[in-house]
């Protein structure tokens, strides 16, 4: 058995505060905050990094391209297709709402918008695609 292959089984049986001095003495910054097995996972990763080498410098490379500023971002487009489709359970209820040429079909009634879905369904005042899992928090 390898002195790589050991430490990972070492790893296994550690407490959490020997999982945080192996991370110190790994050569990192104080801990994540993190649960034990996700710190586990970490130093295992670490340990094989360094027997095995890291990322090829292309990937890395890549990567930091894909992560910098200049990368292109694409923009989810506000367009619903007729015959689009959302589901959402409220209450062990299932919503099922067909998007049609103009407006929506809900229970056999067409509404003009999801937000006129939503606030039928909950009886409070919803985003109408955030009720349904189609719009972003911010």
């Amino acid at each position: 058995m390898s002195k790589t292959d050991k430490q990972l089984t070492a790893l296994t049986t550690m407490s959490s505060a020997q999982l945080r001095e192996e991370w110190l003495r790994a050569g990192a910054a104080e801990p994540p905050s993190v649960s034990d097995a996700l710190l586990k996972r970490l130093l295992a990763h670490r340990l094989q990094e360094r027997r095995h080498g890291g990322l090829p410098a292309a990937v890395l490379r890549e990567l930091q391209r894909a992560s910098s500023k200049e990368a292109e971002t694409i923009k989810p487009t506000a367009e619903v297709r007729p015959g689009t489709r959302f589901v959402r359970e409220w209450n062990s209820q299932i919503i099922s709402v067909e998007a049609l040429e103009k407006g929506f079909l809900w229970n056999d009634r067409h509404y003009p918008s999801l937000s006129a879905i939503a606030r039928e369904v909950t009886g409070a005042h919803w985003s109408g695609p955030r009720f349904f899992g189609v719009a972003s928090r911010g």
